[in-house]
Protein backbone atom coordinates (compact mmCIF):
# COMPACT_ATOMS: atom_id res chain seq x y z
CA UNK A 1 0.00 0.00 0.00
CA UNK A 2 1.21 3.61 -1.02
CA UNK A 3 1.65 6.25 1.80
CA UNK A 4 -1.14 8.75 2.54
CA UNK A 5 -0.38 11.65 -0.17
CA UNK A 6 -0.47 15.06 0.76
CA UNK A 7 -3.91 15.81 -0.54
CA UNK A 8 -5.29 12.59 1.58
CA UNK A 9 -3.68 14.43 4.56
CA UNK A 10 -4.77 17.34 4.08
CA UNK A 11 -8.31 16.07 3.41
CA UNK A 12 -8.28 13.91 6.85
CA UNK A 13 -7.15 17.20 8.68
CA UNK A 14 -9.39 19.11 8.05
CA UNK A 15 -12.02 16.83 8.24
CA UNK A 16 -10.12 16.44 11.88
CA UNK A 17 -10.20 20.63 12.42
CA UNK A 18 -14.25 19.88 10.91
CA UNK A 19 -14.97 17.04 14.33
CA UNK A 20 -13.18 20.02 16.47
CA UNK A 21 -16.10 22.18 15.81
CA UNK A 22 -18.98 19.81 15.67
CA UNK A 23 -18.65 17.09 18.28
CA UNK A 24 -18.22 20.31 21.45
CA UNK A 25 -21.64 21.10 19.61
CA UNK A 26 -23.50 18.10 19.49
CA UNK A 27 -21.84 16.77 23.01
CA UNK A 28 -22.64 20.39 24.72
CA UNK A 29 -26.89 19.55 23.73
CA UNK A 30 -26.16 17.61 27.00
CA UNK A 31 -25.34 18.82 30.43
CA UNK A 32 -21.71 18.41 31.27
CA UNK A 33 -21.30 16.16 28.49
CA UNK A 34 -18.90 18.82 26.67
CA UNK A 35 -16.55 19.04 29.77
CA UNK A 36 -16.68 15.21 30.66
CA UNK A 37 -15.64 14.04 27.68
CA UNK A 38 -13.78 16.53 26.05
CA UNK A 39 -14.53 16.44 22.51
CA UNK A 40 -11.95 18.33 20.44
CA UNK A 41 -8.84 15.86 21.90
CA UNK A 42 -10.38 13.11 20.15
CA UNK A 43 -10.05 14.24 15.99
CA UNK A 44 -7.07 16.01 17.38
CA UNK A 45 -5.01 13.43 18.30
CA UNK A 46 -6.17 10.88 15.70
CA UNK A 47 -5.35 13.31 12.78
CA UNK A 48 -1.51 13.12 14.85
CA UNK A 49 -1.42 9.75 14.83
CA UNK A 50 -3.13 8.85 11.30
CA UNK A 51 -1.45 12.07 9.51
CA UNK A 52 1.73 12.68 11.18
CA UNK A 53 2.85 16.06 13.70
CA UNK A 54 2.92 18.73 10.78
CA UNK A 55 -0.84 17.57 10.53
CA UNK A 56 -1.79 17.26 13.82
CA UNK A 57 -0.14 20.28 14.88
CA UNK A 58 -2.16 22.52 12.54
CA UNK A 59 -4.93 20.27 13.29
CA UNK A 60 -3.81 21.28 17.54
CA UNK A 61 -3.91 24.65 16.74
CA UNK A 62 -6.84 24.91 13.95
CA UNK A 63 -9.30 23.36 15.63
CA UNK A 64 -9.95 25.01 18.81
CA UNK A 65 -9.28 28.72 16.77
CA UNK A 66 -12.02 28.05 14.64
CA UNK A 67 -14.30 26.45 16.98
CA UNK A 68 -13.94 29.44 19.41
CA UNK A 69 -14.59 32.18 16.44
CA UNK A 70 -17.54 29.98 15.02
CA UNK A 71 -18.94 28.97 17.95
CA UNK A 72 -17.59 30.81 21.03
CA UNK A 73 -16.38 27.43 22.54
CA UNK A 74 -13.52 27.58 24.21
CA UNK A 75 -14.12 30.84 25.61
CA UNK A 76 -11.46 33.17 25.08
CA UNK A 77 -10.05 33.17 28.72
CA UNK A 78 -9.16 29.25 28.40
CA UNK A 79 -8.45 29.53 24.74
CA UNK A 80 -4.55 29.82 25.07
CA UNK A 81 -4.68 26.94 27.13
CA UNK A 82 -6.27 24.78 24.72
CA UNK A 83 -4.33 25.90 21.54
CA UNK A 84 -1.15 24.68 23.55
CA UNK A 85 -2.79 21.84 25.08
CA UNK A 86 -4.24 20.31 21.42
CA UNK A 87 -0.97 21.95 19.76
CA UNK A 88 1.04 19.04 22.07
CA UNK A 89 -1.66 16.36 21.49
CA UNK A 90 -1.34 16.59 17.68
CA UNK A 91 2.44 17.27 17.68
CA UNK A 92 3.18 14.18 19.90
CA UNK A 93 0.96 11.61 19.03
CA UNK A 94 2.19 11.41 15.36
CA UNK A 95 5.94 12.24 16.41
CA UNK A 96 5.84 9.58 19.13
CA UNK A 97 3.78 7.05 16.54
CA UNK A 98 6.51 7.53 13.84
CA UNK A 99 9.38 7.03 16.59
CA UNK A 100 7.76 4.40 18.53
CA UNK A 101 8.50 0.86 16.80
CA UNK A 102 7.61 -2.01 19.24
CA UNK A 103 6.42 -5.45 17.44
CA UNK A 104 2.99 -4.65 18.02
CA UNK A 105 1.01 -1.80 16.41
CA UNK A 106 -1.39 -1.49 19.59
CA UNK A 107 1.50 -1.05 21.97
CA UNK A 108 2.94 1.74 19.58
CA UNK A 109 -0.90 3.26 19.48
CA UNK A 110 -1.43 3.02 23.06
CA UNK A 111 1.88 4.61 23.68
CA UNK A 112 1.97 7.42 21.69
CA UNK A 113 -1.70 8.13 22.60
CA UNK A 114 -0.84 7.91 26.52
CA UNK A 115 2.87 9.54 26.48
CA UNK A 116 0.57 12.71 23.78
CA UNK A 117 -2.30 12.94 26.63
CA UNK A 118 0.40 13.41 29.19
CA UNK A 119 2.65 15.71 28.03
CA UNK A 120 -0.76 18.09 26.39
CA UNK A 121 -2.38 17.74 30.16
CA UNK A 122 1.22 19.14 32.22
CA UNK A 123 1.76 22.08 29.00
CA UNK A 124 -2.20 22.96 29.57
CA UNK A 125 -1.70 23.26 33.38
CA UNK A 126 1.83 24.97 33.54
CA UNK A 127 0.12 27.14 30.83
CA UNK A 128 -2.76 27.97 32.93
CA UNK A 129 -0.58 28.45 36.08
CA UNK A 130 1.52 30.85 34.27
CA UNK A 131 -0.48 32.99 32.55
CA UNK A 132 -4.03 33.06 34.14
CA UNK A 133 -3.72 32.14 37.95
CA UNK A 134 -0.36 33.69 39.11
CA UNK A 135 0.64 31.65 41.67
CA UNK A 136 -3.41 30.49 42.81
CA UNK A 137 -3.44 27.03 40.01
CA UNK A 138 -2.05 24.35 42.35
CA UNK A 139 -1.38 20.93 41.70
CA UNK A 140 -5.21 19.80 43.34
CA UNK A 141 -6.47 21.96 41.05
CA UNK A 142 -4.53 20.93 37.56
CA UNK A 143 -5.22 17.15 39.03
CA UNK A 144 -8.78 17.80 39.27
CA UNK A 145 -9.42 19.81 35.98
CA UNK A 146 -7.08 17.61 33.62
CA UNK A 147 -7.98 14.20 34.95
CA UNK A 148 -10.90 13.54 37.78
CA UNK A 149 -13.36 15.66 35.92
CA UNK A 150 -12.37 14.30 32.20
CA UNK A 151 -11.55 10.73 33.19
CA UNK A 152 -15.17 10.24 31.46
CA UNK A 153 -13.17 11.33 28.08
CA UNK A 154 -10.01 10.14 28.56
CA UNK A 155 -10.89 6.53 28.70
CA UNK A 156 -13.68 7.26 25.82
CA UNK A 157 -10.12 8.40 24.17
CA UNK A 158 -8.17 5.92 25.47
CA UNK A 159 -10.86 3.22 23.91
CA UNK A 160 -12.17 4.75 20.43
CA UNK A 161 -8.46 6.48 19.12
CA UNK A 162 -7.24 2.95 18.90
CA UNK A 163 -10.30 0.89 17.61
CA UNK A 164 -11.11 4.15 14.75
CA UNK A 165 -6.81 3.52 13.58
CA UNK A 166 -7.10 0.23 13.58
CA UNK A 167 -10.43 0.20 11.74
CA UNK A 168 -8.90 2.76 9.07
CA UNK A 169 -5.90 0.48 8.78
CA UNK A 170 -7.94 -3.09 8.61
CA UNK A 171 -9.78 -0.90 5.90
CA UNK A 172 -6.88 -0.02 3.86
CA UNK A 173 -7.30 3.91 4.36
CA UNK A 174 -4.11 4.54 5.88
CA UNK A 175 -1.26 2.63 6.18
CA UNK A 176 0.34 1.71 9.75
Amino acid sequence: MKKLTLSKKSVITAMCIALCIVLPIALHLIPNAGTLLSPMHLPVLLCGLVCGWPFGLLCGILGPVLSSVLTGMPGMAILPSMILELAAYGFLSGLLMRLIHTKSLTLNLYLSLIAAMLAGRIIAGLARALFFSAGNYSFSLWASSYFISTLPGILLQLILIPVIYLALKKARLIEA
